[in-house]
């Protein structure tokens, strides 16, 4: 080999050296590349806890919102309300995913969601629920520094240890549904509190109906788990009584959930026909979704699941909404 050539090869080599070494980077470039890294992993996120499910609570959240304040509320009331909605069911449902993680791995249905298929970090999903919290509970600190009620806040703590606890009940009890639904069923409740400091009865009917709609469409959800949960020991109402015995217990449950929901409406004079079209409707609806799905066929579970549900929880919301301002 020639001096040219040992030369034009150490030139290479170098050249090689500068091209394929690390620079730091600026401050503004590493900003930008953690921005990019995370929104791809929150729009993951969104859509493995279902963001788009809050619509089961939120109309009912929003009626007691309307309901307590007789009309239109303070709009610092209203967004602290949607505020400590979101925050609420996006920790909830994070904290499901964290200690349902080895139960999810195990089921084919849910084996592809997000902890799982490693599609996102623990470590990202634990920030995800230290953030709502914080978020939640500054939310509630906001009642009482703007509005002078100490209430949500004394009772965030509360609510939120209530709300995670969920995925721990169907390791021991068949009613883990029913305590799904008092989950959700503390929406209305805690609405009213916010706006009004108090209690009254129509809250209170309307979050046992929203506690038993709630188990009712979760019990023909548990029973696509039915296998899986016989074989894990895991606890429900389809893997205790099976899925035909199941069902009509979420019958009979819903049959519940209207008597509740007409009670509402007779509870109050600030709600009439409007209202009461709603729970109609309601009841039309849950006929048709449990005609969608049977104990040999439960293809259309998803169909009746949110979108049935979907459609209950948005049609009574607003027609109650709008019969609150109707009748002022």
């Amino acid at each position: 080999m020639g001096a040219a050539d040992v030369k034009d090869s150490l030139h290479s080599i170098r050249q090689s050296a500068i091209d394929n070494r690390q620079f730091p980077q600026s401050p503004q470039s590493q900003i930008a590349n953690r921005k990019s890294q995370i929104l791809p992993r929150l729009a993951i996120f969104a859509s493995d806890i279902k963001l788009h499910h809050t619509v089961f609570a939120l109309p009912f959240a929003l009626l007691s919102t309307f309901l307590a304040a007789n009309g239109m509320p303070a709009a610092g009331k209203l967004i602290l309300i949607l505020i400590c909605m979101v925050t609420a069911r996006t920790m909830a449902m994070a904290a499901n995913r964290l200690l349902d993680a080895k139960f999810d791995l195990l089921n084919p249905r849910t084996a592809r969601r997000a902890i799982p298929s490693g599609a996102l970090s623990v470590k990202f999903v634990v920030a995800i629920v230290v953030i709502c919290v914080a978020g939640f509970i500054a939310a509630t600190a906001l009642f009482q520094v703007v509005y002078h009620n100490p209430l949500p806040l004394i009772l965030s703590a509360p609510v939120l240890l209530f709300l995670g606890a969920y995925p721990f009940l169907k390791r021991f009890t068949r009613l883990c549904h029913y305590y799904l639904g008092a989950a959700l069923g503390l929406a209305p409740i805690c609405a009213w509190i916010a706006i009004r400091g108090d209690l009254e009865l129509p809250p209170i009917l309307m979050s046992a109906g929203v506690l038993l709609w709630t188990a009712g469409f979760d019990i023909i959800y548990a029973c696509q788990d039915y296998e899986v949960d016989v074989q894990y020991g895991l606890h429900s109402v389809p893997s205790k009584l099976g899925i035909a015995r199941a069902l009509w217990v979420s019958r009979i449950t819903h049959v519940l959930s209207v008597l509740a929901m007409l009670g509402v409406g007779l509870s109050t004079r600030h709600l009439g026909s409007l209202y009461f079209i709603g729970v109609g409707l309601a009841v039309l609806l849950l006929i048709v979704e449990h005609s969608l799905v049977r104990a040999n066929d439960l293809s259309k579970v998803s169909l009746a699941f949110f979108t049935m549900n979907g459609m209950i929880s948005v049609a009574m919301g607003t027609l109650g909404i709008i019969d609150v301002f109707m009748r002022r």
